[in-house]
């Protein structure tokens, strides 16, 4: 996409998000769009909840194929191979179909597909200005939540850009404990809805804000079950790893938001982002537990603020902080954690294709099991082949 010294307003952006035809411009079935993401590592410590242990690792390497199917239909495959316990896995992340002109600006997704809720999930992981998720998304969405259903999405007919939407998912890794394999869960246990507005602030700034609502249907843990998702489970018995949040509940509740700023809307060689996510995971036990089992407070709560300015056209520092205050289940009692982390990041771009990262990372875990104080440094790279669509906003 050619960068023009024009002002970039922030509906331009949210249609590249919503619109197909943008994604995977002048690609066709004879022409699909086809693209390769490295990415590896080297790191001094393990962070908790996350996906990269310490040591020479290599991150999610992504392989995408995507084009306009015809003039109804747009279609995208993302697969991401991973390393976990020394073995090689391949995951299907998206392969969905999206319609492109169903009228009075309503769109379809079906298929598997990261859901829109907050403002971080829907955008891929090599997008981060940091080395992992913040540790509310890799508590509660297992660094970022995917899954196979559908989604309704509209956008209103407004001076601001304003759309909504509501999903329904399988949800199997946003499951709780199933120690014995007695639970009976539903089929369709995750359903959302969500709302984000924003517009241009002059010349030089743009905003976004949302809301967003999770109902797990298959969240709720009790006593006498470790705590621990269904998929998790798996992973310890030998069977299938996958991105499986550690915390769950019967409702999330979540508010972002995200600040843009550079010199007459141009972002190529100056400009600074601030963003926040807040989540609020509740009623994750039943109501009918005695008080011996119930917990001191009945949710779990993560956020996160961090700041990223790209000062030259080559160079960008960022800063992050973080928190996650949980409940663990031990037998049948639940007891208190909280982890922080304080974060800083040095990353030079050699083009808009690549990346190398310097990140420190500061993390302070209270009753956190496994985590102690640490000072942990990484160095990453991330490097984009073919072709390959414009960022979301």
């Amino acid at each position: 996409m050619t960068v023009l010294n024009t002002r970039v307003s922030l509906v331009a952006l949210a249609c590249a998000l919503i619109s197909p035809s943008l994604w995977a411009e002048d690609s066709s079935l004879t022409n699909p769009a086809i693209s390769a993401v490295l990415n590896g590592y080297y790191q001094t410590g393990e962070r908790p909840l996350a996906e990269s242990p310490d040591g020479f690792g290599l991150g999610e390497t992504e392989l995408a194929l995507s084009a306009n199917i015809d003039d109804m239909f747009y279609g995208k495959v993302t697969a991401v191979v991973e390393m976990h316990d020394g073995d090689t896995e391949l995951n299907l992340e998206e392969a969905f179909i999206q319609t492109m002109a169903i009228p009075a600006r309503f769109s379809i997704r079906g298929g598997r597909f990261l859901s829109d809720i907050g403002y971080l999930n829907n955008q891929h992981l090599h997008t981060d200005s940091f080395t992992d998720r913040p540790i509310a998304y890799r508590a509660f969405l297992g660094g970022h939540y995917f899954d196979d259903g559908v989604r309704l999405n509209y956008v209103a007919p407004t001076d601001l850009y304003w759309t909504m939407g509501v999903e329904a998912f399988k949800g199997e890794s946003l499951r709780a404990a199933d120690e014995h394999g007695e639970r009976e869960f539903k089929n369709v246990g995750v359903y959302t809805l969500y709302s984000k507005v924003g517009g241009d602030i002059g010349d030089n700034s743009s905003w976004q804000a949302g809301l967003s609502y999770l109902r797990n249907e298959n969240g709720q843990v009790t006593p006498h079950e470790e705590h621990e998702t269904e998929d998790e489970h798996e992973a310890v018995e030998g069977h299938d790893h996958s991105h499986a949040a550690s915390y769950t509940g019967q409702n999330t509740y979540g508010a972002d938001f995200v600040y843009k700023w550079a010199p007459n809307g141009n972002y190529k060689y100056q400009n600074l982002s601030v963003s926040g996510e807040y989540f609020r995971v509740s009623d994750f036990t039943p109501t009918d537990l005695h008080p011996e089992d119930a917990p001191s407070k009945d949710y779990h709560q993560g956020w996160y603020l961090s700041s990223v300015y790209q000062f030259t056209p080559s160079w960008s520092a960022g800063v992050r902080y973080g928190e996650a205050d949980t409940q663990e289940l031990h037998d049948d009692h639940f007891h208190e954690q909280k982890l922080k982390e304080s974060e800083v990041s040095l990353a030079w771009h050699s083009s808009h294709f690549s990346a190398v990262r310097f990140q420190y990372t500061h993390q302070n875990g209270t009753n956190f099991d496994g985590i102690e104080d640490d000072n942990i440094f990484t160095i990453q790279y991330i490097m984009s082949l073919g072709a390959h669509g414009a960022h979301q906003f």
